[in-house]
């Protein structure tokens, strides 16, 4: 059975920063996509940023400049290090993984998913 176990939310202040880890199990994502998720309250899940097995990157507008997407294959966990936190970044943050090695933006393409983390951002 896999799982993808997030941690690393919490409550920041604005242009604070925090690192999410994304740590696999049952599964090795050596050669995976990984990819970050996030839903606001009240709002759709959007895409944040994924990686692919060479490790090209894809992020979203919002969010370029200041969150950077990794993954440590040693470990088998992902990373994501968000920058200059804006109170419009609070949301649960999801990771996500998919047996493709290229990263893709869309939600319906991830097979795994973990369970969430709070990220809080106070103005």
């Amino acid at each position: 059975q896999v799982q993808l176990a997030e941690s690393g939310g919490g409550l920041v202040l604005a242009g604070g920063s925090l690192r999410l880890s994304c740590a696999a199990r049952g599964r090795t994502l050596s050669t995976d996509a990984m990819a970050w998720f996030r839903r606001a309250p009240e709002k759709e899940r959007e895409f944040v940023a994924a990686i692919g097995w060479s490790g090209s990157t894809v992020s979203a507008d919002s969010v370029k400049g200041r969150f950077t997407i990794s993954r440590d294959v040693a470990k088998n966990t992902g990373y994501l290090q968000m920058n200059s936190l804006k109170p419009e970044d609070t949301a649960t943050y999801y990771c996500a993984a998919r047996p493709q090695t290229r990263p893709s933006t869309i939600a319906s393409e991830y097979v795994y998913w973990g369970q969430g983390t709070s990220v809080t951002v106070s103005s």
